[in-house]
């Protein structure tokens, strides 16, 4: 018998049992989706015949109206009832900060009760690595900002306590976002409790300066992703432009990572993501370097 002639305990039909449903019958919370976009550049250098140092950024939107009115969020809004959430995703970036066109992935779902002071708001975030100078930001007109900034997520304190099944380990994270007129900050607690084969782990925002919401939290966790999903996965290859040193793909890894790398060890690791072309740098003030590309087939090359 098909689906839709088969009777519930009702009696009724699937068509019956749909034309009878009371959707106010459940709450229905709002859904959101807030989109993390990294970027990697260069910082101002002092002198020309230095490589500049790069660091971490991350765009974000000076909020125009209440809650949390003059603070910084990410870029987000609310899901459209006709809408997947992707879409919404690329909508709303193309909206508030105009930038379409670009790679996107699911991060985390953010589901705690009174994370939004509004009414009850589920949010679904995204992760994205882009190049930032290919990318023409501008704020949209409920937003009062549109603005990189620096990031960076450090650990500065940690304790560890064995239990009888496992252990719990605490950590405090400073969080910190600047750029030439606003330094924003947040302190983050996460708890990892390990119970034999489960583990669960909170996080808690236990201090925010300028940071709108719960998107401290999100920030950290995605800044956490990131540096995981380099070490297995080409992500970083969206930050590079389609020409570039192996030292400048070295800085890349080394400022999401937070952490030197033997040049030998890190050769070797990407030799097979990278194409050697005939092409030089032609920098003023440096020795010309060997420029590579990246190489899409470099899963399909057999070990």
């Amino acid at each position: 018998m098909p689906d839709n002639l088969l009777i519930n305990k009702q009696g009724l039909t699937e068509e019956q049992f749909l034309a009878a449903y009371d959707a106010s019958k459940y709450e229905r919370p709002s859904v959101t989706v807030d989109m993390l976009i990294f970027t990697v550049t260069d910082e101002e250098k002092e002198n020309y015949r230095k490589l500049p140092e790069k660091v971490l950024r991350l765009l974000m939107i000076k909020r125009g109206d209440h809650p949390y009115i003059g603070q910084w969020a990410l870029p987000g809004g609310f899901v459209k009832m006709g809408e997947s959430l992707d879409e919404a995703a690329i909508r709303e970036l193309k909206e508030e900060t105009n930038i379409d066109d670009i790679y996107m992935e699911q991060l985390y779902t953010w589901g705690d009760a009174a994370r939004d002071p509004r009414t009850r708001v589920i949010s679904t975030s995204y992760m994205s690595l882009a190049d930032s100078s290919t990318l023409e930001i501008r704020a949209s007109d409920d937003a009062d900002d549109a603005k990189w900034f620096t990031v960076s997520c450090k650990l500065y304190q940690e304790q560890k306590t064995v239990t009888e099944k496992g252990y719990i380990l605490q950590r405090l994270l400073k969080l910190s976002l600047s750029s030439d007129e606003d330094n924003l900050s947040a302190i983050l607690k996460l708890v990892k409790t390990v119970e034999g084969k489960v583990t669960k782990v909170e996080r808690e925002v236990v201090e925010s300066n300028g940071i709108a919401f719960d998107h401290a939290k999100i920030i950290e966790y995605g800044i956490e992703r990131l540096r995981s999903k380099i070490e297995y996965t080409d992500i970083a290859f969206n930050l590079m432009p389609e020409l570039f040193t192996l030292t400048e793909l070295q800085q890349v890894y080394e400022v999401i990572l937070d952490a030197e790398l033997l040049k030998a060890n890190f050769r070797r690791k990407i030799a097979d993501m990278v194409i050697e072309t005939n092409e030089y740098t032609k920098d003023a003030g440096h020795r010309p370097s060997k420029l590579f590309r990246f190489n899409p087939n470099w899963n399909n090359i057999s070990k």
